[in-house]
Parts: C-alpha cells; structure tokens; sequence
C-alpha cells in the first residue's frame, strides 16, 4: 500500500516560519485529491529542521518574512537532505528580491552549496510541464501584478539541482500567500490557481 504523502513544514530557529501561509498546505493537498490518485495525509507537520525526522519525507516547505539563519545543525541537515535526494520548496513571502528573507536565504544556500548554486530554472523544466502545462514558467500571482512587494513580475523560478535533478525550488513570487485560502473558495476563481502547486508536489514525489 503507497505510503500517504506528508506535506512537511520546516522549522528554523531563526525568523517566523510558522507565522505564514495557514490555509495554504490544506489547499494543496485539496487539490491533490482532486486531480490525482495520490494518497494523502490531510494534515501538514511541521518538523524541525535540525530534526532527523526530516529525512522521513521527500517534500518539505520553507518560508517566511524575516531573516534566515541556519544554526550548524539545521545547516547539517538541509545539506545532507537534499544531497540525499529530498526536495525543499523554498517561498519567500515578501515577494521581494532585496528583502530580508530573500537575501538571507540566499546567503545561506552560498554558505551550503557554493556561490552560484542557486540558477534559474529554464520554462521548458519538466516541473512547468509535470501535469499541468505551464508554457511560459512560472505562473504570476495576484501580489505581483497589483504591485505589491519590489513590484515586479518575476518571470522565473530559481534552484538549485543535484545530480541532475532539481532539489531546491526558490521562489520569490509567495505562492504560499496566492494560496492561502479555504479550499473551498476554488470554486469563485476562474481558473484554480493552485494548479501550478500540483506540479511542484508531483515533481518532488518522483524526481
């Protein structure tokens, strides 16, 4: 019998990561019932990041407003898990390339795999095309294009692979705020904007 997929929530000492994006794991895994076969538990955990518990899952999130700063362990750790194969989908919700969450997670993805590491994701990359088609990249949000944040249009993902394979997905556009929503309230927009989400959990079950 498949093993039910965990949406996993990383906790980091530093910064909010659990003042974000309430509603928005549920959403996803609304719309993974809905779309697939996929079973799932419906109920995210939350796992620290200095935890060994994370190398139990092939998915976690990351996000947040404030300052990222990985303690030795919890550096230790996110290393070892996506060297080891796990896929972090990282979301920084101030949607703004000069911001405190986006330059401090920068620095330590530098700091854990070398400066450059993190590239940008081409719009032909298998996750645009892993069940949805998304032909031009990236979808935008809303907060992108009612000019909130740096008030730009980040028309690309960035990431970092290994061994061939994408295992960190980077965002600047806070899908987890474009998501934050009751499920049920998909049923009032005139396309389900979590679609793009789908992929990115999809990717992460079987890349």
């Amino acid at each position: 019998m498949p093993v039910p997929f965990t949406f996993v929530r990383l906790q980091y000492r530093s910064g909010d990561w659990d003042g974000v994006d309430e509603r928005m794991p549920a959403n996803l895994l609304h719309s993974l019932i809905q779309y697939t076969t996929v079973p799932v538990n419906q109920k995210e955990k939350a796992v620290a990041l200095d935890s060994p518990d994370i190398f139990n899952y092939p998915f976690c999130y990351l996000s947040g407003h404030r300052l990222v700063q990985f303690s030795a362990a919890e550096k230790k750790n996110f290393i070892q898990y996506v060297r080891n194969g796990g896929f972090v989908f990282v979301d920084d919700c101030n949607h703004d390339i000069d911001g405190l969450f986006a330059r401090s997670f920068e620095e330590q993805m530098r700091q854990c795999f070398g400066a450059g590491a993190l590239k940008k994701i081409a719009k032909n990359h298998p996750i645009y095309s892993q069940f949805f088609k998304f032909p031009e990249g990236p979808p935008p949000t809303s907060f992108e294009l009612n000019g909130w944040g740096d008030d730009l249009v980040h028309d690309y993902l960035k990431g970092i692979e290994i061994g061939g394979k994408l295992r960190v997905l980077y965002s600047n556009k806070d899908y987890g705020c474009e998501w934050d929503y009751d499920f049920r309230n998909k049923r009032f927009l005139a396309e389900d904007n979590t679609k793009f989400g789908v992929n990115i959990l999809l990717y992460a079950l079987t890349a």
